[in-house]
Order: C-alpha cells, then structure tokens, then sequence
C-alpha cells in the first residue's frame, strides 16, 4: 500500500514540474520521439476505432497527446505534450495541464485527441487561449465511436486509457498552450506580409 501511495506522490510530483515545461521539444531528439508516439499513439486510435478516419479527414485539423499524466491525492494535476496537426503536416507543438481540488485518488495515463471540426475552433486553440472541461466532452476509443461522437462548441475529445486507477469526483479544467513550429511561423509572417 505504501508502495503505491509513494508512487501517485511521484505521478503527482512528475506533473507538476512538467507543467513548468516548454510547450516545443528542445532537442532534436526529444521531438522525434514526440513524433513517434504521437504517430504511434494515433495508430493505436485508429485501430481500436476505424470510424475515427474518416473523422480526421473532415476536420480542419487535430491535436494528439500520446501520453497525458494525472495523479491526485486530494489535490491534483495533469500534464501531457503533443503536436498538432493539419492537412497532413504538423503545425506546431501543444501541451495540455490543468489542477484539480476535490475528493479524488490515483493516477492514471492517457492518449488524448483533439478534433477540430473547423478554422474557427481551430484558431481558438492556436490563440492560447482555449481552455475546456475535457471529461464532460471525451469519448473513449472505441470501436465505432468517433462515427457517433458529436461535436461540442466545434471539438470532439477522444481518449485511450493507457493505464492506472483514479477515483475523483473533481473540479478543473484542462488549459491547452501552443507553439507553432518554425515552419508554420515562417508561412503566417509570409502571408501577413503579402496582405499588407
């Protein structure tokens, strides 16, 4: 028991200091790794769900955070990296975080995907300023979901338990940052050049 207690501690303590992270890789190989999982990680969506394809096709863009962090022992926080994507190119790095007070203990890991049905959802999340309840909007991966999720304010949130228990009947929000990457900054100066 103690074991396990001194291990939520830890989750607890990992989410905390990461939330103090940059939003962007800082090495060349942590982004590869990100790249990898996060490719891995919609893979494994996918396969649990065909019906999410066509979904991504329709939408104007994504988010994936291969894996997402939570731990609480009364209080608690969470944290996960990820990229974003649209049109079939990564545009920019995100991280997802959020604290939560109320009767909850455990930890657990996660995938999360989010879908962004339009520009206007999708700027939104770009303008740092997009913020949500993702447990009141998320739906687990699972065979034909994504075919009857509906979207909620122009998202949909979809998970993939990865592992661990919470118990938790909490309050919080997930905050969202991004970054876009080089390249993507790049085109936004071009073109806000060209319309001046």
């Amino acid at each position: 028991m103690f074991a396990r207690l001194a291990s939520i501690v830890s989750l607890v303590a990992l989410v905390a200091w990461s939330s103090a992270c940059n939003t962007a890789p800082t090495t060349q190989g942590k982004l590869d790794r990100l790249d990898q999982t996060s490719m891995a990680s919609l893979e494994r969506m996918k396969q649990t769900d065909p019906t999410l394809g066509p979904v991504l096709d329709q939408a104007a863009g994504w988010a994936i955070f291969p894996t997402v962090g939570e731990g609480a022992i009364g209080v608690g926080g969470l944290y996960g990296r990820g990229e974003l994507w649209e049109h079939g190119k990564r545009t920019g790095y995100c991280d997802v975080s959020a604290g939560t007070i109320g009767a909850e203990l455990g930890g657990q890991k996660y995938a999360e995907l989010i879908v962004f049905q339009d520009h206007l959802a999708l700027d939104r999340f770009r303008s740092n300023v997009f913020a949500f309840d993702a447990k009141a909007a998320a739906v687990a991966a699972k065979a034909g979901a994504a075919a009857k999720a509906n979207y909620a304010d122009g998202v949909i949130v979809f998970t993939h338990s990865i592992g661990g228990l919470m118990l938790q009947a909490a309050i919080g929000g997930q905050q969202f940052t991004y970054e876009p990457t080089t390249a993507a900054r790049d085109n936004a100066r071009a073109y806000e050049a060209r319309a001046d």
